[in-house]
């Protein structure tokens, strides 16, 4: 056989065993499609042809073809939608029980009785020092003077709850306002910063969403409305005039969902349409009751049978009886406690309204949850429903909470509130002399050093926890300042408490003639004296001590 036909036979040898194995060729050996061929397709018909699709959540096919969601980035939505859903949240808020509940329940988890600092690397009086001129201006700080830094903290949570968003305003005050020190703490609700307020601005810089932006993307200053544009109790002041704040002034609390997102989305978004319909129901339910309660039967009689003089139609007062109405229908009141006779002829039918169904409940229980789970909250917590909690199940979401919350707490609002706040506290604080940190103008980061101790989760049995700590301890897992510092407290506080607890009680029961208490385990007075040699060098042996 000459070359010809050796390479003839080779190719068909290849040819039949290619045609054999083609069915199972993997999906991804599809010939490849030139880019001119593949860009004409889109064009042409504006989505990729069903045959080529890899993902069914990408598929045109008719059950999720009518599915187009949006592809504009969530700046352009919020710019768009963000006015509207603040406003129906809101409403939710303060004409749902639900809602309310978990704007609340929400607010509790996240900042408890405060988000408090713990100064580092200070002497013990310098620490001292700072945490006494700190407490004292918590009450001075807000600038509404109606709470204190903590108060502020709360409300800052509960309004990126509802709104998505707040912002914080630097106000320095002169030393003539009779402050401890000179700052001041201003909230502002999202609503003084339009959204729709975008363009280009002096200098090359951009305002876009009521933010202004320099040439590489850093926020330089914030264009509030200077009135609160829902306001109508204002008078004597300026409508419609915006103030420009330098970003340095203000700081912006938003809980980022995607990347260069410029101002927040509100935290019950996801389940609001959900908690409006559920309302909706329960109150048309109610309604429902409402009205087939109100009729309580119905009088029946011959036809022609004349209502009047039979005693059982009540007089109108005036000599006559109740005219029925266009349909011959009279109504007919009844008290409490009364047995009507009637009379021959007359019958009494009882309204039986029906019940809402078996399925009612099952069907709340199942919206609740689906409403508990878009808000980030146990469905206990929502509702105040425990009957289908035990301990195990009561644990287990008070862990995931937690985890969610503690991110909110360190991302959020420790990131971006608690943290600047104390930088811009501590050098007014310094320079007013409200403060004697000396080294403080040569380091100032030393000094600015702090540690945040959010408030402490209680547990559903406290005991298991405390002792699980004491073990840890105990193995050097854990250091019993870190395990204050988890009680939302400071270490030095607590120490200087038990101190002058020990201190005092020691001398009350001197001043009584009582014996001191000892450490547990150390001999009284006097009882050393009771044992022999052995006893002793054992007792010693045992408390660690030569024998």
């Amino acid at each position: 056989m000459g070359s010809a036909g050796k390479m003839a036979l080779s190719f068909a040898i290849r040819e039949t065993w290619r045609r054999r194995l083609l069915p199972f060729s993997a999906p991804s050996a599809a010939p490849v499609v030139p880019r001119q061929k593949t860009d004409a397709l889109l064009t042409t018909t504006g989505h990729i042809e069903p045959s080529s699709i890899s993902y069914g959540g990408a598929s045109q096919s008719p059950r999720v073809g009518p599915w187009r969601p949006s592809r504009q980035h969530i700046n352009s939505q919020l710019a768009a939608e963000a006015p509207l859903l603040r406003a129906r949240i809101r409403s939710l808020i303060s004409n749902t029980p639900y809602g309310a509940n978990a704007s609340e329940t929400f607010v509790a988890y996240a900042t408890g009785h405060g988000i408090k600092p713990s100064p580092q690397n200070l002497t013990l009086e310098q620490k001292r020092a700072v945490r006494k001129a700190w407490l004292k201006w918590t009450d001075e700080a807000d600038a509404d003077g109606l709470t204190d830094v903590y108060g502020l903290q709360s409300m800052a949570a509960r309004a990126m709850f509802d709104a998505g968003e707040c912002f914080l305003r630097r106000r320095d005050r002169r030393a003539s306002d009779g402050l401890s020190v000179p700052i001041q703490i201003q909230l502002l609700e999202a609503d003084q910063l339009d959204e729709s307020y975008t363009l280009a601005a002096p200098g090359g810089n951009a305002i876009r969403m009521g933010v202004e932006f320099n040439h590489i993307g850093k926020r330089v200053a914030y264009h509030f409305w200077r009135t609160h544009p829902g306001d109508g109790t204002q008078s004597g002041v300026a409508v419609g005039e915006r103030v420009r704040v330098p970003a340095e002034q203000v700081l912006h609390l938003f809980k980022p969902l995607r990347p260069g997102q410029i101002r927040g989305r509100p935290f019950m978004t996801p389940g609001m349409v959900k908690l409006y319909d559920l309302d909706q129901y329960d109150d048309a339910e109610i309604i429902r009751k409402k009205g087939a309660a109100m009729h309580m039967g119905v009088v029946t009689h011959a036809a022609g049978q004349d209502l009047t003089g039979s005693g059982f139609i009540q007089s109108d007062g005036a000599g006559g009886y109740a005219e029925p109405d266009s349909v011959g229908t009279t109504n007919v009141d009844m008290e409490p406690g009364t047995v009507p006779v009637l009379p021959e002829g007359y019958d009494i039918k009882f309204n039986q309204p029906a019940d809402v169904g078996p399925n009612y409940e099952a069907f709340q229980y199942r919206a609740l949850l689906a409403l508990a789970a878009s808000m980030g909250l146990p469905y206990f917590d929502l509702t105040g429903d425990t009957s289908k909690a035990n301990y195990s199940s009561l644990r287990a979401a008070m862990v995931a909470v937690r985890r969610r919350i503690e991110q909110f707490q360190w991302e959020t609002l420790i990131f971006q509130m608690c943290r600047p706040i104390y930088q811009w506290w501590l050098p007014v604080a310094v320079m007013s002399g409200a403060l004697d940190l000396p080294g403080f103008l040569h380091d100032p980061d030393k000094f600015s050093e702090v540690k945040w101790m959010p408030p402490p989760w209680d547990w559903v049995d406290p005991l298991k926890d405390i002792k699980a700590d004491i073990e840890a301890i105990k193995m050097n897992l854990k250091s019993r300042s870190s395990y204050i510092e988890e009680r939302g407290e400071d270490p030095d506080d607590v120490d200087e408490e038990i101190i002058a607890d020990e201190k005092r009680i020691t001398t009350l029961r001197s001043e009584a003639g009582l014996t001191p208490i000892l450490p547990e385990g150390a001999a009284q007075p006097g009882q050393d004296d009771e044992l022999d040699d052995d006893e002793r060098q054992q007792q010693r042996r045992d408390n660690g001590e030569a024998a």
